[in-house]
């Protein structure tokens, strides 16, 4: 039900606080306090529901709660006989709903439009009893108006951002690139989102844009991909990529190459693959560093950047979803004085996360902590950290060389790639140092058979490899929304072979709300298979090594397949089979 046409009343602080003392939200005497308390400039051109959010007054309604915007919104839409609609912009098609009205006559009646078809549009609107541009929208777009009520706080935000999003895009649609420099430790200092104007630096607000959204959306990569007559924007969140937004093709090489120069790479080669780096900073003043690799494709260059958060460095063992016997495992060979100790995993399985943990425990006064990366993700104060320079001839190999004559205790190598660094790695473990490097392989055992294929000896995996740890992130079920769920018999043991654990009594599925972008999910943990090199283990290790035989000792000796770690965490509430089964893969085996 939609209100009357000639219904025109705008919401006013007194009218609301009414309001709510009438239907029992809010104390007579808390009404009174706030309509006599003087405001300051800032809280009078707040929305008065967002001023009353702000006040965190007692839900008398619901005793120890406080209301806050979500249950004051939700009241207003219930209230006017509208629907609630939360404003997700990546969800937002931006150039559609921008064309339909002026960021002035958004501004001015405290609306915008978050859907926008042939036939319809639907607008989000914090004043649901004012009247009039209602009839004037649907006049001048041809189109019926769908109302819908909204945060106040969020309408004002993304009319912001959108627009100086749109006008930026469209002002920037004849440039051909852009100018600034930077150096390899640059602070990129992000500006503020204003409002339109023709004097907005275009390709700046709108690369501004892009990184402050990336943030916000915690996403963990950023992709920007030409396409015919388009560049298409895409967020990789909690492992999925979710796409943002379409730009121009003349304004995304613009972007592109803006980036490139914050990066300090070759602005004008186009046909080579580049890397590069920047540090910015979050709105909250927290910083943040991006790897940025660009590739030449058929329509140009796409540009990849991996986000690096630094409280990474700060996490836990705990955080990171490793816990019980499986970190008593990995904590005890860590605990060695010499040897190689593996991560494997494919990209983005949280290898790198891992092993800083790993390493920001062992980073003690008495230690020299020394490694070698490709590139240096995450700066860390208390290792000694070197890239790798190709073009000098600085490869894993030669660093580790070097790095022998450094005195170090714990050697990092950033990934094992060919017999030359595996060899290196060798030498330095059989010389008294604790190696901790990465593969990319499927699972622990096959770490054996991938170093056998480079060229290494047996016999020399058998006096230096430590153990080796598999694992893969899964998504976390949002603890806002998740809800009691049911699992097949037949999924379980899926999860489970070759063991028979009991189906847990309680499972939970993803619901969807708010919180996790009604995706039902929020966050990654980790799921680990952890391999030690036992002396039976070792006995299996030869020239022509049987993996399935390796395999099947290291379970009887204990060893939780990838899958039956996920499957635990099932039973623990954290995640669904669902998610387990799309990342980890069986495992092989059979008794």
């Amino acid at each position: 039900m939609t209100v009357s046409k000639a219904v025109n009343r705008i919401l006013d602080l007194p009218g609301l606080l009414d309001d709510l003392v009438a239907q029992g939200y809010v104390s007579r005497q808390d009404a009174n306090r706030l309509i006599g308390t003087p405001r300051t400039a800032e809280q009078a051109q707040m929305h008065p529901l967002s001023y009353i959010a702000s006040c965190e007054l007692q839900n008398q309604r619901r005793p120890g709660k406080v209301l806050d915007a979500a249950t004051l919104t939700q009241w207003l839409a219930d209230t006017s006989s509208h629907g609630l609609y939360h404003i997700d912009p990546l969800k937002v098609n931006v150039g559609a709903v921008t064309e339909v009205m002026s960021f002035q006559f958004a501004k001015r009646h405290q609306i915008l439009c978050v859907e926008a078809t042939k036939e319809m549009l639907l607008v989000a609107t914090a004043q649901p009893y004012a009247s009039g541009w209602e009839e004037q929208l649907e006049h001048t777009s041809g189109r019926t108006v769908q109302r819908v009520v909204a945060d106040p706080a969020d309408i004002q935000r993304y009319c912001v951002e959108f627009y100086s999003l749109a006008n930026s895009i469209s002002g920037a649609s004849g440039l051909k690139g852009s100018s600034s420099a930077g150096n390899f430790e640059q602070l990129l200092e992000l500006g503020k989102l204003n409002e339109p104007d023709a004097d907005d630096q275009h390709i700046v607000n709108i690369v501004d844009w892009l990184l402050q959204h990336a943030f916000d959306q915690r996403a963990s990569d950023i992709h920007i991909e030409p396409r015919r007559g388009v560049g298409r924007i895409r967020f990789r969140i909690d492992g999925v990529l979710h796409p943002i937004h379409e730009l121009p093709d003349a304004v995304n090489a613009a972007v592109t190459s803006r980036l490139k120069i914050l990066g300090r790479m070759n602005v004008a080669e186009k046909r080579k693959p580049q890397d590069g780096r920047i540090k910015t900073k979050r709105q909250d003043g927290s910083e943040v560093e991006l790897r940025l690799s660009t590739l030449p494709t058929a329509f140009g260059e796409k540009l990849v950047m991996r986000i690096f958060d630094p409280e990474v460095l700060a996490r836990s063992y705990a955080d990171l979803g490793l816990g019980g016997e499986d970190l008593a495992r990995w904590q005890k060979m860590l605990s060695r004085p010499n040897g190689i100790v593996l991560v494997t995993g494919p990209t983005g399985s949280g290898k790198t996360t891992t092993l800083y943990t790993g390493l920001k425990q062992l980073a003690t006064s008495e230690v020299n902590v020394s490694t070698i990366e490709d590139p240096i993700e995450m700066v860390e104060e208390s290792f000694n950290q070197t890239q790798v320079q190709h073009s000098i001839g600085l490869d894993f190999a030669a660093g580790i060389r070097t790095l022998m004559r450094q005195d170090p205790d714990i050697i990092m190598v950033g990934e094992i790639r060919d017999l030359e660094t595996a060899e290196m790695a060798v030498q330095a473990a059989l010389t008294g140092h604790l190696v901790i490097s990465t593969l990319h392989t499927n699972d622990a055992p096959t770490a054996v058979t991938r170093l056998l294929d480079l060229g290494l000896p047996h016999y020399l995996l058998k006096s230096t490899v430590i153990g080796v740890m598999a694992q893969r992130l899964v998504r976390t079920l949002c603890p806002a929304c998740k809800r009691k769920g049911t699992i097949s018999e037949e999924d379980w043991q899926t999860l489970v072979r070759p063991w028979k654990a009991p189906l847990p009594e309680t499972t939970y599925r993803p619901e969807g709300c708010l919180e996790c972008r009604n995706t039902g999910y929020l966050g990654r943990q980790g799921i680990y298979e952890i391999l030690p090199f036992t002396e039976s283990i070792q006995a299996l290790v030869t020239a022509d090594c049987d993996l399935q035989a390796l395999r099947h000792q290291a379970m009887r000796e204990g060893m939780n397949s990838l899958r039956l770690s996920g499957a635990r965490k099932v039973a623990a509430g954290i995640t669904t089979v669902a998610e387990v089964l799309r990342v980890a893969p069986p495992p092989d085996i059979a008794f």
